[in-house]
């Protein structure tokens, strides 16, 4: 495809032939390889760091596929990114793995604030995200959602009914609640595992664990995972090959013990890999043969000769208050593309692939129509493919959802709960041409 000098726009990279297996979301263009285990990924990840010389795209890796991400470089789509997707796909085809991307998504958050200098560096804080020109928040890691600010229409007062949780190593989170205070945090409320914080406008994030030694196991050998709602440890490696080392061991040791794992591979400028092994949530507590797992994990990284960085796991979710629990949580099933917890006593949402954050309902009191009626600061968005939005979208109001602004559609299509929590469903295709 020629375009002269001027970038690809999202259309014309998932156009463009060879593009078939790709989806472009919101901060890159995404696939997703079905396997039927975790080593069939992990060799679908050796065989792009061989095509590729090393470099890596982003790479997540389950025991049901692999996403792979190439995210968009800030001057726009070129030939660059053309030639890893095509070197991405054709190796999965040599492995016989067929891609399904109707299922990609990336879902990020956006907070509406009077005062975005009043805010942003709270945020920039408590998610150890960095910022992106004046408007983005983003993880450097690039796991965790990002959040976009932008401008409030009015001023809403109340308490959202839409908060984060923030969970790290409680070196981390002792840390960043210090370091709140000390940029003029609204409130504090202190519950011993825990705190709850509020920016200068009210936003709420509780903060955790601050009590020192819940956040690992005592087990020896296990020294470099915490304890993180998710089991998870974080390995350095020089370069993509001494990674997929580390991807092809955890894959065989999961396998072996039959235990899902979910392996995502991140390079830096610089060529170093960060590998993340994540139990999932809850996932250590319900499994005891996670805590030999993981001291088997730690042996072969340091087999690799591999270092863990134990202050960089992170595990962030989303709350969300409500009076008619069952209902609001059946809507953003559909709207997120989620699957129930069948725990019966928790309200949990979560990816079905396990790879988006998770989601949760808490009950709120019927007679709070105050903070009911007033519109939340803080919405979700979910891109999705542009060929499938209005299924996405068809869904969420078949759950109970109505929408409530669609001016900028296909683009984006706002949709709240029955209780009036808002969700964007949101195409990046076609944007640049529109």
């Amino acid at each position: 495809m020629d375009t002269g000098d001027r970038p690809l726009t999202a259309r014309e990279l998932q156009h463009a032939d060879g593009m078939a297996d790709w989806r472009a979301l919101g901060w890159g263009v995404v696939a997703w390889f079905g396997t039927s285990s975790l080593r069939s990924g992990a060799a679908l990840a050796r065989a792009v760091a061989d095509a590729a010389g090393g470099r890596l795209p982003d790479l997540d890796l389950r025991p049901g596929g692999v996403r792979v991400q190439l995210r968009r470089p800030p001057e726009g789509y070129g030939p660059e990114e053309l030639d890893r997707a095509r070197t991405v796909s054709a190796a999965a085809a040599r492995l016989g793995l067929r891609a399904d991307p109707t299922t990609v998504q990336d879902v990020q958050l956006t907070m509406d604030a009077l005062d975005h200098a009043a805010v942003v560096p709270f945020w920039q804080t408590v998610l150890g995200h960095e910022a992106l020109g004046e408007e983005d928040l983003v993880d450097p890691g690039r796991r965790l959602p990002s959040v976009w600010f932008q401008e409030q229409d009015e001023l809403r007062p109340l308490r959202n009914r839409l908060h984060l949780d923030v969970v790290t190593p409680q070196p981390v989170a002792v840390a960043a609640l210090a370091a709140v205070r000390d940029l003029g945090a609204r409130s504090v409320a202190e519950h011993g595992y825990y705190a709850t914080v509020a920016d200068a406008e009210g936003n709420e994030v509780d903060l955790l664990p601050l009590v020192e030694g819940a956040d690992r196991w005592e087990d020896p050998g296990t020294e470099d995972w915490r304890l993180v709602f998710s089991a998870m440890a974080c390995y350095l490696a020089p370069a993509g090959g001494p990674a997929v080392d580390l991807a092809e061991a955890v894959a065989r040791l999961a396998d072996e013990a039959g235990l899902p794992l979910g392996v995502d591979l991140r390079a830096s400028a610089d060529g170093e890999v960060v590998v993340t092994v994540d139990t999932g949530k809850d996932r250590w507590e319900m499994d005891e043969g996670y805590r030999p797992l993981a001291a088997q994990v730690q042996r072969a990284a340091r087999d690799l000769g591999l270092r863990a960085d134990v202050d960089r796991p992170r595990f962030v979710q989303v709350g969300i208050d409500a009076v008619d629990v069952p209902t609001v949580r059946r809507f953003w099933a559909a709207a997120l593309g989620y699957v129930e917890d069948p725990r019966p006593e928790v309200t949990d949402l979560v990816d079905p692939r396990g790879l988006a954050i998770p989601f949760f309902l808490q009950p709120m009191e019927a007679g709070d129509t105050a903070r009911r009626a007033q519109r939340n600061r803080v919405h979700v968005d979910v891109f999705v493919p542009d060929d499938q939005a209005q299924a996405r979208i068809d869904a969420a109001l078949r759950a109970g959802g109505r929408v409530v602004r669609d001016a900028e559609a296909p683009f984006g299509t706002t949709i709240a709960d029955p209780e009036g929590n808002e969700v964007d469903i949101a195409v990046e295709v076609g944007r640049e041409e529109g």
